[in-house]
């Protein structure tokens, strides 16, 4: 047998040399050696770089979803010039480019609020075919809005209050008390008629402060305008400056206080300025090339649950629940997975109600278990009868980017609302990814870019009863052609 004295192997046989006796161990992080028993200068150094090395992969793992959603504000608040707490609408193509795979087809109506400088602040709906959320800083749901939401569709008032305010109960709102200081709320417009939800329903969207003594001016929605923005977590040294100001500025949580002791090894610590030395800045940006490698096969290749249709390569894109917690642990690898690729989450997306919210189903691989890639011609079919209520969509994301592809057609996007989709003789649908449009299939054709990868999410809006119970099924991805050089990048 063998056990462990001062951290180090020893045989407890009769007569055997002990291990300390090589004074080396060969490991996985090469050579360590011992003096005594005890690591030599220069191992105790390569222990501690290793350790803090790992820590830094993983706090890249951990910061996720804090880290796009204040990149969304910094541009909320620096690019789109918007108040605190003003609605920016993001109604087309180009306005929703920055934003990690949105729905091309429905519009977003977003803001992001600082309740440290505002105070309480209120969100008002009016009545209307809407759904959103409000979430922390963390992108965790507080309150579902619209037709998922306590107002049920019919409007509503949604006051939010700082950490540590007194709660209050006026009459007429529902209240919402946040544990942080970041605020981010967001609804979309589902009617089938877009232009006629723009028009009736963005001017009775609103937010205002509020106090025991009245309200502030009202904020109503403006466009956000075709600006250049990303809300995508940044590379290098500039994603960790981006979660030292959330570890800064948010209140710690109780979940997260054994990370944050970790980080105080690489220079982020409450309180204290962010000023790496050499060696910490080095396995800092170590750590975020590695870290981020792993997040994009946590997300990519997830292995926190088996495929949604049994034999295909399609699994649910939203594996977090809306707390990110289960009994016994939290999310980390959950939420990293969606987080990475995409932004905010709501019980209306997780429906498990047919006929009321969303769900999304991804795809990454074709049937032979390829990655799709942007130089090859896909065919993907839509069996008759999709169970969707109000509608479906299929959309295509840039892998490096998570955001929609940006071609020369302009449009990364088909679904059932597309007024010339082609329609096969018992209803099914034929859909086309590619450099090129098939002969004759332009109408259910998505550009895609050669030397790109690319993924798709399949998007139910209604989802009825034969997604739940499986009866309807997708197939996968079919190659038909590949080697394509056609099409090209948007500068």
């Amino acid at each position: 047998m063998k056990f462990f004295i001062g951290a180090l192997l020893v045989s407890a046989v009769s007569g055997a040399a002990p291990v300390l006796a090589q004074e080396t161990l060969d490991t996985r992080i090469g050579k360590l050696t011992f003096e005594s028993g005890y690591a030599s200068k220069e191992t105790v150094q390569k222990l501690y770089d290793e350790m803090d090395f790992q820590r830094a992969a993983q706090a890249y793992i951990w910061g996720i979803p804090a880290v796009g959603l204040a990149e969304w504000r910094l541009a909320h608040r620096d690019i789109f010039k918007a108040k605190n707490g003003e609605m920016l609408s993001y109604l087309d193509f180009k306005e929703k480019l920055g934003i990690l795979t949105p729905n091309y087809t429905t519009p977003y109506i977003v803001t992001l609020a600082d309740l440290q400088e505002s105070g309480p602040i209120v969100v008002e709906l009016p009545r209307g075919l809407m759904a959103g959320m409000i979430m922390d800083a963390w992108q965790r749901v507080l309150a579902d809005l619209g037709v998922v939401g306590p107002d049920k569709g019919n409007g509503g008032k949604y006051l939010i209050l700082p950490p540590g305010h007194e709660m209050v109960k006026p009459e007429g709102y529902y209240v919402v008390q946040s544990p942080g200081r970041t605020v981010f709320a967001g609804v979309r417009l589902l009617d089938a008629d877009k232009e006629k939800a723009i028009q009736e329903l963005i001017p009775g969207i609103k937010t205002y402060t509020w106090s025991p003594n009245g309200t502030g001016d009202v904020m109503p929605v403006r466009r956000a305008g075709d600006k250049e923005w990303s809300q995508m977590p940044p590379h290098g040294m500039a994603y960790w400056e981006s979660l030292n100001k959330v570890v800064q500025s948010e209140p710690v949580m109780e979940r997260d206080r054994l990370i944050l002791a970790q980080l105080r090894f690489l220079g982020i610590e409450k309180g204290k300025p962010f000023n790496p030395d050499a060696r910490q800045t080095k396995l800092l940006q170590d750590g975020a090339v590695v870290g981020e490698a792993m997040a994009k096969a946590n997300t990519t290749d997830k292995r926190v649950e088996p495929p949604f249709w049994p034999g295909t390569n399609w699994k649910h894109a939203l594996v977090v629940s809306v707390d990110q917690h289960q009994p016994g642990y939290d999310q980390l690898d959950e939420r990293a997975a969606w987080f990475y690729e995409a932004v905010a989450v709501s019980k209306g997306m997780l429906t498990q109600t047919p006929g009321v919210g969303q769900r999304y189903i991804a795809s990454y691989k074709d049937r032979d278990g390829n990655w799709l890639s942007g130089g090859n011609t896909y065919k993907l079919h839509i069996p008759p009868n999709p169970p969707a209520k109000q509608f479906w969509s299929v959309t295509a994301y840039d892998e490096a980017t998570r955001q929609m592809v940006v071609t020369e057609q302009g449009r990364p996007d088909l679904s059932s609302r597309k007024d010339d989709l082609v329609k096969n003789g018992d209803g099914s649908v034929d859909v086309y990814f590619g450099p090129q449009a098939p002969s004759g299939k332009e109408a259910n054709w998505v550009q895609t870019l050669p030397g790109k990868g690319w993924f798709t999410y399949f998007r139910f809006y209604g989802p009825t009863e034969p997604f739940f119970d499986k009866s309807w099924a997708l197939p996968d991805f079919e190659k038909i052609g590949g080697g394509a050089s056609g099409g090209r990048a948007l500068q």
